[in-house]
């Protein structure tokens, strides 16, 4: 069995694409399962982020599976595979393993070295073990993507100055409002999700002084503002969605990330906030959403500015020094070798067991045999004959099964589990099938 990746990001595809091929919350668990439904899929996950949408699959042969999962997103978008290829990558096998360490190790992040994207891996397997689509192999790269990501965090420097998607953000917000004496005070946050949180925090520690958090459940953005209070943001408080042109009113900066499908701040609503200012003075419009939260007709109105996720990519804060960039990738150089020699080793495992078996069920058949052609033979010695033939017979197979788990961890090793079958003549459907590995593409390519 092999991993097939699909996917698309910040660095294959405009917002305009990511937004087609956006993936809500609500729908992903029918998205699973629509894959699951192919003969040709086995496992399943998807990992959707405010810029990227990467569909993780487990397959006997590519074309076919590759083909389901453009049907699935076909049928959702609208666009054919043809179209949808102009914007996405495929990576195969020791690929598309490398590609998801590297995206946990926040090396293919927008902002480099952000953090954020470990917790979102996380919520992708959680919900693919959840709706019972993560077999062995999705939760083994899981869980090693996660403890590759863990480990190019404490052993680099890579997220050293602690920036995200959110940090640029603001930090551009506030250098677009440098004219303003006073700078960032009043902010509103749309979404309560993790990255509104992640949204409060920052602003918390930016020293705002004012944060409404709206959102569609009250009681989500209420807990949203204690949680603001708490980090020393002296007002703060949660309305609902019906609130928001009188907080964009008195409002230094907007940051929308609310994951919906479709705009939730309109042209109307930034337009009638700023009919009723007391004083003329800029408004910064964040908007990290995908599919997009705020109409793009809001970034021509006087005195409003609009940050989104496609321009963040060229602010320098969103880059790692290359030193650091080095290590993660010579650290996630060594683990896909170790994950692909193991995986390489669990391969072969049933090759092995079923030629155990093969050798357990000749040794009873010439037991049988023997006890045909002498009946006279006591209990105690026919236990002899059949415990030195089964000795015998063990100490045969030792060397070559130790010898096959032993080359199949190394590249083109499962040409020897191959050999085995033919040699005894084992049942293929006795053995797990053994993928091929593609060349890992190096990240900076």
């Amino acid at each position: 069995m092999s991993v097939l990746l699909f996917g698309a990001s910040h660095r294959s595809a405009p917002v305009s694409v990511l937004e087609k091929l956006a993936i809500s919350d609500t729908d992903r668990p029918k998205v699973l399962h629509e894959l699951l439904e192919s003969p040709h899929i086995d496992e399943a996950m998807v990992v959707a982020t405010c810029n990227r949408i990467e569909i993780y699959i487990v397959v006997e042969a590519f074309h076919p599976a590759l083909e389901a999962v453009g049907d699935v997103l076909s049928r959702r978008t609208g666009l054919g595979l043809a179209e949808l290829s102009k914007h996405a990558f495929v990576r195969y096998s020791e690929a598309a393993v490398h590609h998801l360490f590297s995206v946990a190790s926040g090396l293919d992040s927008m902002v480099v070295g952000e953090q954020q994207i470990l917790g979102q891996i996380r919520a992708a397997y959680a919900l693919s073990d959840e709706q019972q689509v993560a077999g062995k192999v999705i939760h083994d790269l899981a869980q090693r993507a996660l403890h590759v990501g863990k480990r190019v965090h404490s052993d680099t420097g890579i997220d050293r100055a602690g920036a995200s998607v959110v940090s640029v953000a603001v930090d551009r917000a506030n250098r677009v409002l440098a004219r303003q004496a006073a700078g960032i005070q009043r902010a509103v946050v749309i979404g309560a999700g993790s990255m509104g949180s992640l949204a409060v925090a920052h602003l918390a520690r930016s020293g705002v002084s004012d944060v409404t958090v709206i959102n569609r459940t009250v009681e989500k953005a209420d807990r949203l503002a204690v949680t603001a209070r708490e980090a020393g943001v002296p007002r703060a408080r949660g309305v609902g969605v019906d609130q928001l042109v009188s907080a964009l009113v008195g409002a230094d900066i907007l940051i929308a990330c609310t994951g919906a499908v479709g705009n939730v701040v309109s042209l109307a609503d930034v337009h009638s906030a700023l009919a009723v200012r007391s004083a003329p003075s800029d408004l910064v419009v964040c908007d990290l959403g995908l599919p997009r939260d705020v109409d793009p007709a809001v970034a021509g109105l006087p005195g409003v500015t609009v940050i989104d996720i496609e321009s963040l990519a060229r602010e320098p804060g969103a880059q790692a020094a290359e030193e650091d960039a080095q290590k993660a990738r010579d650290i996630i150089k060594s683990e896909l070798a170790e994950y692909l020699s193991a995986q390489r080793t669990a391969e072969v495992t049933p090759t092995v067991t079923a030629l155990r078996q093969r050798a357990a069920e000749v040794v009873e058949a010439e037991l049988m045999r023997l006890d045909s052609r002498l009946p006279g033979l006591d209990g105690a010695q026919r236990d002899e004959v059949a415990h030195t033939v089964r000795r015998v017979v063990d100490k045969l197979l030792h060397a070559p099964t130790v010898r096959v788990k032993q080359l199949a961890a190394t590249p083109g090793g499962d040409s020897y589990a191959e050999a085995l079958r033919e040699l005894f003549e084992l049942k293929p459907g006795a053995t797990g099938a053994v993928s091929t590995a593609e060349t890992a593409e190096d990240p900076r390519a």
